[in-house]
């Protein structure tokens, strides 16, 4: 006959698997993995805020927009990552095209104007920058910049731009070119910005360029020149930005968002992420930080003073679904040679 001991003996593998198990599972209420292509620094400091607040610890995972938004279908439903926050909506479309992503939260959802947010619900709005022209100013006037970026290709512009055609954010103002004007004549203004541009490899890359004059405009988003001016101060700023007007595809706006991956290990604890990205306090935080200088689209929670108040942008009428998922601009990027 079998002793006690002996049958404990042999169901201690039984045991050991259940409590694996149950320490995995532990592990994975405890704690969320952020697929993070958003500012390192102010991503830090939201995930240390929202340790505080929530007692779930966030590890962060960061890299380039695209690059990652390519490992997560590389991944599929084997990921880690519980959340993806990244700088431009493309890139969310594309993991919702893809099937990847799960539902947002009706409130979180409701926590940001409809039009920044995924059409079904798959991701939320969280920031949105500006599209812009630095200009150096001692080699223009305001009454001398372009009235539409389209004449940037123009030979009256030959060696007087600067763009980073490889930047994440340049993709998503193409893509805003083939909705509204067509592949075949985006294709010919990027021909045309290759004729005249420099090119540098990132906007950080243009802002510097443009301000100690090495060329004399540079296509960026807006928070680039802000955070150069932070770091220079006035006396060393010699640079401004130009606002495109009147609806100029110029003057795109694009949306930073965060999803909860379909493949969540813990889906409640990313819900919650999201649901304090676009919390007052959250907002706030990301206002206040001098790093993102990018616009809070929380209802009531003011941009830094830096910034053009966003009620006076001009943005083109352009969602984030007619934006797309940039697959047709990095086509003719590459047709264009800028790739």
């Amino acid at each position: 006959m079998e002793r006690a001991w002996q049958r404990a003996l042999r169901r201690l593998p039984q045991a050991l698997t259940l409590v694996v198990a149950m320490v995995s599972m532990s592990v994975h209420a405890a704690s969320i993995t952020v697929y993070n292509a958003q500012h390192e620094q102010v991503v830090d400091l939201l995930a240390k805020d929202f340790e505080k607040q929530t007692g779930i610890s966030v590890k962060v995972r960061n890299g380039e927009g695209p690059a990652l938004a390519a490992q997560l279908i590389a991944e599929g439903t084997a990921s880690p990552a519980d959340v993806y926050f990244t700088e431009n909506s493309p890139e969310l479309m594309l993991l919702e095209e893809k099937g990847l992503l799960g539902k947002v939260d009706a409130a979180t959802l409701a926590a940001i104007p409809a039009r920044y947010n995924s059409p079904s619900g798959d991701w939320v709005g969280v920031t949105a920058r500006e599209s812009v022209l630095a200009y150096n100013t001692a080699k223009l006037r305001p009454a001398q910049l372009p009235q539409s970026i389209l004449d940037l290709a123009s030979p009256a512009w030959k060696g007087r731009v600067g763009i980073a055609p490889s930047d994440a954010d340049f993709l998503p103002l193409v893509s805003a070119l083939i909705a509204v004007k067509g592949e075949a004549q985006t294709l010919d203004w990027l021909k045309g910005l290759k004729a005249n541009a420099q090119i540098f490899d990132d906007d950080e890359g243009v802002v510097a360029a443009v301000n100690r004059g090495g060329v004399a405009t540079g296509v960026i988003n807006n928070y680039y020149w802000a955070r150069l001016h932070t770091q220079l101060g006035d006396s060393a700023t010699r640079s401004a930005i130009y606002h495109f007007g009147n609806g100029d595809l110029g003057a795109l706006v694009n949306v930073s968002g965060a999803a909860v991956m379909k493949s969540a290990h813990n889906a409640d604890g990313a819900q919650q992420f999201l649901k304090y990205l676009v919390s007052e306090r959250a907002q706030t935080l990301i206002a206040n930080s001098h790093i993102s200088y990018e616009y809070p689209l929380h209802a009531g929670v003011a941009p830094d003073p830096l910034l053009k108040p966003f009620n006076e942008l001009q943005p083109p009428s352009i969602g984030v679904e007619q934006l797309g998922d940039d697959s047709k601009a990095g086509k003719l990027l590459r047709q264009a040679g800028l790739l």
